[in-house]
């Protein structure tokens, strides 16, 4: 025989030799292309979970399987899939079950075949028939395997074990629902955050539409005020009051946190006060008033609220306040002198003795009203140097004559400038009132 014969008929050889590999491994090829089309067209993770057991069951010969996910809230392997038994049946796997092949199978990140008798636990009793073959899923990151639950075949028609060649499509498998299982999650998270900020947004413009525009206090006052928020939603707010005879009610408060539970209460108070100003026209008897109907909500929060109601009479020319632990409370003069309107009492929510009112003189179109929250005066730059009520007093006796919307904005230019890039980490609220 020529060399060329011998190579001809070697040749011949090898190709049959491939074209056997090839029928044999096509079941297995025809899987894992049917499963990269499963996770790439479901959008439920459990169906496809169902799909998935079923199709690798019917490759390796088993009748019975589960695929459990990592629930890492709980430390408990969930099933997802079961087939060959009742899913009623099939219970949660702990993580740190010493007597269960999935829980080991998880904690080593290792496959694991077992024969009958081998390992039992009346756990595993509804989904372990013979030989049984259990595999890690895994999510593959740069920093290595992290694993995400488990595979667990048994229940082979043949009878016989598992084989290493079961053992590695099944990994190959395993690895598909792995990363099915985090984009799943990534997905979810996304739109769970998602659906958060587009509530906190709703929160946040409800709560702007609480604040009453300065506008409704004309022509008594010329007022200006804004709030700006830490979170979409926060606890500093203000609101206004026209009471008769020219009398305005001016009120600032700032709960004792921000979000959602902070903004609850600044709702209520907002809704309380719109009673209780229209009552009485001395302060302290509207804080106290108004602390009957929040001291309920205030003790299940834990929360207290530091809060400053000031009416002013210009007929009488006369200021009336109620400072309830509330700093940055002023009369600003024509000549530029401030006069701190001091608190009265503690912040409301914490006294037990109930609120009382001061008064002092007020100059119509002369004294200016300042109040301010302490997320203005406590503002940090990029070297956390704090703003200080010094510079903010400084900024309002420069435009003491000018109209109140452009002190406000003379504030906020400050505090803009002094914070620069740095995101606030508390609420910022202000009022300016002349009358």
């Amino acid at each position: 025989m020529s060399d060329a014969e011998r190579a001809l008929r070697e040749a011949r050889r090898e190709a049959q030799l491939a074209a056997q590999q090839l029928s044999e491994s096509w079941e297995e090829i025809n899987l894992l292309y049917s499963i990269g089309e499963i996770l790439g067209r479901t959008v439920n993770l459990n169906d496809a979970a169902r799909t998935i057991l079923n199709e690798i069951s019917e490759t390796v010969g088993a009748t019975v399987g589960v695929i459990l996910v990592h629930d890492a809230a709980t430390g408990l392997l969930q099933p997802a899939a079961v087939r060959g038994a009742d899913p009623g049946a099939v219970a949660p796997v702990a993580i740190d079950d010493d007597a269960t092949v999935a829980a080991q199978v998880f904690r080593t990140r290792r496959p694991l075949v077992v024969i009958a008798g081998e390992r039992e636990s009346a756990l595993e009793a509804p989904v372990r028939r013979g030989p049984t073959l259990s595999v890690p899923i895994m999510w593959a990151t740069p920093q290595g395997g992290v694993p995400l639950g488990v595979v667990t075949l048994s229940g082979r028609r043949d009878g016989e074990r598992f084989t290493a060649g079961d053992q590695k499509l099944v990994a190959a498998i395993a690895t598909q629902i792995g990363t099915a299982i985090q984009i799943d999650r990534l997905v979810k998270a996304s739109m769970a955050q998602e659906r958060l900020a587009h509530e906190m947004q709703l929160a946040h413009d409800l709560q702007m539409r609480l604040l009453p525009p300065p506008t409704i206090l004309a022509p008594d006052a010329t007022c200006a005020a804004r709030v700006e928020p830490a979170t979409s939603v926060g606890g500093d707010f203000y609101n206004l009051f026209k009471l008769g005879r020219g009398r305005t009610g001016v009120l600032i408060g700032d709960v004792s946190s921000h979000g959602y539970q902070a903004a609850l209460i600044m709702a209520l108070t907002m809704s309380a006060m719109a009673i209780h100003a229209q009552t009485t026209h001395d302060p302290g008897e509207t804080m106290a008033a108004l602390l009957a109907s929040l001291e309920g909500e205030l003790r299940e929060t834990e929360m207290f609220l530091a809060v400053c109601y000031v009416v002013v009479d210009p007929a009488r020319g006369e200021l009336r306040y109620a400072n309830l632990g509330h700093p940055h409370a002023f009369v600003v003069g024509p000549d530029g002198a401030t006069e701190r309107l001091g608190a009265t009492d503690p912040p409301l929510g914490l006294g037990a003795q109930p609120p009382h009112s001061l008064a002092r003189a007020w100059r119509p179109g002369r004294d200016l009203l300042l109040l301010f929250t302490d997320g203005i005066s406590d503002a940090r730059d990029e070297r956390g140097e704090v703003l200080g009520e010094a510079r903010v007093l400084e900024v309002v006796r420069a435009r003491r004559n000018e109209a109140p919307a452009r002190i406000v904005d003379g504030v906020f230019a400050l505090l803009e400038g002094h914070m620069g890039p740095v995101a606030p980490t508390d609420d910022q609220a202000i009022v300016v009132l002349r009358s």
